[in-house]
């Protein structure tokens, strides 16, 4: 194999397995319709093979593709029907698995193989030889099916290491049956990247044929596993979206193909590419029911948030200085967090990002930044909390806050019916909001399951007669967090909403004595901004 140095005419494919290895991850459970709406995401992103499943041994991923050679018209990538070697003492074309991935219809057939001398004898249960003939058998029956074939050397690095003849003779018993990639499996995830440069370069010198990585995070190094792998020859990287995966997961492979292409200059998407990789991410992860890791390299909401006053003085000059690519390489956005280690200029391009132009105004400035960071001392915090921020701002800007109604009193109620010894209770929550709307006084009462969800309901039916638009307002997210936990219940409690629109989201801070107080003001702000996002005049 070749190992030329990289350029950028080196293209490296990209094998998704978030279908299969990734639904694996603790908490998910991907149904058919969930693969079908994920796979065209994949392809548009353009990656090179979407692995779909294991026909044959888990019925959700037979009629996966059953349903797939009918429905999924794919314009990018082609999908891959993952499987096992035969089984020993028979034949390929004779082992009802093997079968069933050929009637898959899937034009890539990945097979897993054992590449570790003692994976073979303790797991395997047989010889050295006939695990090699399984390998053999099985690539050559696959190809003369008329597939190309993908063999997983499974347990690849640690078997290597324990015995390097033969996790190399797997390798290439692979490549002369007429396999037309071998990926190296770090299935344990306990590799360094010294460690996987180190033994694919010896790999890639004594083979002739494509190989590639697989690399699991238990090390944390999954990513940069794969990258070293890349670097001494491997043409193939595989990984998950947004690192799913059993354990730890597998490699993060948008932080993968982020790295090759936009450090190392190498082809990598064949689709739409890294600009809408935020997007397609974050569009799985509705699918998938897992909430994004704001943190997640290139594509996390934090990814290029910055908060300490010192960042935001350089970036105000060339925003270059502290972020190491440009956001919109990957469709994302930089923000600036407001917080007590805010100095003047993160208040000002926070400012600027919500429409704020507070440039040369150093006395506005100035009682802005003391007023966050006296808030922050009692409680708030910001950065988590734009919507708020927003109002202080229009606030201090304007001398007033943006009004909609004018609050009399509210109360909630918790009543506890049951019997006796506490035993099949019956609880209830009632919330009672009394408001000025304009001149019309409103007397409005909720019930809801538990007594946030009651004063919920009753502000919104307060308000519902004078502001329609709220009937689309929608609580998403509620967040609770006991401050100075010290006291025990008797600490301040700080509560972040998130509301949506249906098309926009916006997320708003409360700080008081107990957790009701703290909601009621979270949620007023919150109604206060939805309703500025459309367009509607204060009073």
């Amino acid at each position: 194999m070749s190992t030329a140095p990289l350029s950028q005419t080196t293209s490296v494919e990209v094998y998704d397995t978030t279908l299969r290895d990734g639904a694996q991850q603790e908490g998910m459970n991907l149904s058919v319709a969930d693969k079908l709406a994920i796979a065209p995401l994949l392809d548009e992103l353009g990656v090179t093979s979407i692995e779909g499943g294991w026909p044959g041994a888990i019925p959700k991923d037979t009629e996966f593709f059953a349903k797939a050679a009918k429905e999924l018209t794919l314009h990018n990538a082609e999908l891959a029907a993952f499987g096992s070697t035969r089984k020993p003492g028979t034949r390929a074309h004779q082992d009802t698995q093997v079968r069933a991935l050929v009637d898959s219809e899937a034009p890539i057939i990945t097979l897993v193989a054992k590449s570790d001398i003692r994976h073979v004898e303790r797991a395997l249960r047989t010889t050295a030889e006939e695990n090699l003939a399984m390998i053999a058998d099985t690539v050559s029956y696959l190809r003369d099916q008329g597939r190309r074939v993908v063999l997983d050397a499974e347990h690849f690095f640690d078997g290597y290491r324990y015995d390097p003849t033969y996790a190399l003779r797997a390798v290439t018993t692979a490549l002369e049956a007429g396999a037309d990639v071998v990926a190296l499996c770090d299935t344990n995830g306990g590799m360094l990247p010294d460690w996987v440069h180190e033994i694919v370069t010896a790999v890639a010198a004594r083979t002739d044929g494509t190989l590639g990585i697989h690399a699991h995070n238990d090390s944390g190094c999954a990513v940069a596993n794969s990258m070293a792998a890349v670097a001494a020859g491997a043409r193939q990287v595989q990984g998950c979206v947004n690192g799913y995966g059993e354990r730890t997961g597998n490699a993060d492979l948008l932080a993968v193909v982020a790295n090759l292409e936009l450090k190392l200059g190498l082809r990598t998407l064949s689709g739409a590419g890294l600009e809408e990789v935020t997007r397609i991410a974050h569009a799985v992860s509705e699918i998938t029911n897992i909430a994004p890791f704001a943190r997640q390299p290139y594509i996390g909401a934090s990814a290029f948030a910055h908060k300490a006053g010192l960042h935001a003085s350089a970036i105000r000059i060339d925003p270059d200085l502290y972020q190491h690519i440009d956001p919109r390489q990957v469709g994302n956005d930089m923000r600036m967090l407001v917080s007590d280690m805010a100095g003047r200029a993160s208040i000002e391009l926070k400012g600027r990002e919500l429409g704020f132009d507070l440039a040369g105004q150093p006395d506005l400035l100035g009682r802005i930044t003391t007023r966050v960071k006296d808030a922050e001392a009692n409680g708030y915090t910001f950065d988590a909390a734009d919507a708020s921020f927003d109002l202080l701002l229009r606030e201090e800007v304007s001398g007033r806050r943006p009004s909609y109604f004018r609050v009399e009193s509210w109360r909630a109620i918790v009543e506890h019916g049951g019997t006796p010894n506490g035993t099949d209770a019956d609880v209830s929550s009632e919330a009672t909001v009394k408001l000025y709307a304009g001149d019309t006084r409103v007397v409005s009462t909720g019930e809801g399951n538990g007594p946030v969800n009651a004063l919920d309901h009753a502000l919104r039916l307060a308000l519902g007669t004078a502001y329609p638009q709220i009937e689309d307002f929608e609580l998403i997210d509620y967040k609770v967090r006991l401050l100075d936990s010290a006291h025990g219940t008797d600490a301040i409690t700080r509560v972040l909403i998130e509301h949506t629109d249906g098309q926009r989201s916006w997320s708003t801070v409360g700080v008081g004595g107990n957790l009701l107080e703290a909601s009621w003001e979270a949620l007023v702000d919150g109604m206060v901004y939805g309703l500025l996002l459309g367009e509607v005049e204060p009073l």
